[in-house]
């Protein structure tokens, strides 16, 4: 059987098989979008140039799809890398969750109850996603949305319907809240940033690996960690890391997916992490360098609250 095509439908068709015949020489073909490249600033000479040509020798060869930023104080010192790209947040949000939980406590002048701090310990130095259920829900989306917007943290979206692993940050973000976190500033007070950074260094040792990873032992480490896995750009793994000794003062932001597995990406983060350490901080002894548990128990995508 035939059919006949007949009017403006013919028309097109027509002219969409003869744009199919004509040779691709005859088309512009748009160039490959660059591949974004590790961008460093600093006040210290020598040292953008050096941090630039070791995170992006650190990256060589690594598959997945990584964000990179870090700020060092003294040295005013910046690195970024897709450092606006959206990822999924996975326990990383903890933090955020955190941070609202004291910020809205000033506002009220009050102090945490013996409950929220017992959820709080949890959720920061276990990952504990039940206790980071409880609060997310008892915060709220108004009072959430409403520290992102006093942090200027203006591009992370909160998870919707309880969800709160799959809120979608950026490293500008993370960094915003990171530097909110470890120095002097309106948003938190100075108690509530000493209390987040003490439950950062808290952190049980089987979670204590990604942005710490070849910090010297002169430097104290603060971190939170994530990592998801989805049926779309495998595996998640973050690090968000805080550094305060030898004379330096910074925090680091990675963000990765499309990573095969887990463990992948906890590599890719800790070369990166190396890299930085290393040149931040030259030494010799004192490396102290941390592995993932080979068993992850989060999930990190909380199941909606009922009721």
């Amino acid at each position: 059987m035939t059919h006949r095509i007949s009017g403006r439908a013919g028309v097109l068709a027509a002219t969409v098989s003869a744009a199919l015949l004509v040779p691709a020489v005859t088309a512009a073909t748009p160039a490959a979008a660059a591949t974004p490249t590790v961008t460093c600033t600093s006040a210290k000479a020598g040292l953008a140039a050096k941090l630039k040509k070791d995170i992006s020798a650190a990256l060589a060869n690594r598959k997945g799809t990584v964000a990179i930023g870090l700020y060092d104080r003294g040295t005013k010192t910046t690195c970024t890398l897709r450092a606006t790209s959206a990822y999924d947040s996975a326990s990383t949000v903890k933090v955020t969750v955190l941070a609202t939980l004291l910020w809205d406590a000033k506002k009220h002048n009050r102090y945490l109850t013996s409950t929220e701090q017992s959820l709080a310990k949890a959720m920061i130095t276990q990952s504990d996603n039940n206790a980071t259920s409880k609060l997310w829900k008892q915060l709220g989306m108004t009072k959430i949305k409403g520290f992102l917007a006093a942090a200027g943290m203006t591009k992370t979206v909160p998870g919707a319907n309880g969800y709160w692993g799959l809120t979608q940050e950026n490293v500008n973000d993370e960094q915003k809240l990171l530097k909110l976190v470890t120095a002097k500033n309106s948003v938190l007070s100075d108690n509530s940033r000493a209390y987040i950074l003490k439950l950062m260094g808290q952190v049980v040792s089987s979670q204590r690996w990604g942005t710490p990873a070849g910090a010297p032992s002169s430097v104290s480490v603060h971190v939170k960690n994530g990592w998801l896995q989805r049926s779309t750009h495998g595996w998640r793994v973050h690090s968000l890391g805080t550094f305060n000794g030898a004379g330096r003062d910074y925090v680091i932001t990675v963000l990765t997916q499309d990573n095969s597995t887990m463990s992948y990406g906890v590599t890719t983060i800790q070369n990166v992490a190396k890299a930085i350490h290393k040149d931040l901080v030259p030494a010799t002894t004192g490396v102290t360098r941390y592995t993932p548990t080979s068993h992850p128990r989060e999930a990190f995508v909380a199941v909606p609250p009922r009721g």
